[in-house]
């Protein structure tokens, strides 16, 4: 589910960065929707694959691994696109800090760890949700 919600981001952040819109804010605040929407998928999926009875870590690792995965491929995409449209980088910014060639390192890290921190608020978030009751034997069962 991460490599599949990393395609979407790139293909996202692909026509956003050819129609113009990229430099904008709002454009990464869609991709971090994406991605919890993806992490999100990635745990209802696994608690469907367990019928229903996901531990909390088992799931908050899928969701975190989701993320991660999904950003991994999005600054893989991004460094792509930054060889194949040079001015790209123009638009975040930050080449006028650090440099052409470091700013894209940087803002491929910059990509994981935002998207994985996403990720783990996006799972602990999810988890209050999906995650599987535990009896109380205190309680009668009648």
């Amino acid at each position: 589910m991460g490599i599949f919600t990393g395609v979407v981001l790139v293909a996202y952040t692909a026509v956003a960065a050819r129609l113009g819109f990229f430099g904008r804010i709002e454009a990464g605040s869609l991709d971090l929707l994406m991605l919890a929407g993806g992490t999100t998928l990635a745990i209802a999926r696994r608690s469907k694959d367990t019928n229903g009875q996901l531990s909390y870590f088992d799931g908050f690792s899928t969701g975190i691994v989701t993320a991660l995965v999904a950003s991994v491929v999005l600054g893989l995409g991004f460094i792509v696109l930054t060889l194949a449209v040079p001015h790209a980088m123009d638009l975040t910014r930050v080449r006028d800090i650090f440099g052409f060639d470091l700013s894209v390192v940087l803002a491929f890290l910059a990509i994981i760890l935002m998207g994985t921190m996403t990720g783990v608020i996006t799972s602990l978030t999810a988890m209050q949700y999906f995650k599987q009751d535990m009896p109380d034997p205190m309680k009668s069962k009648d």
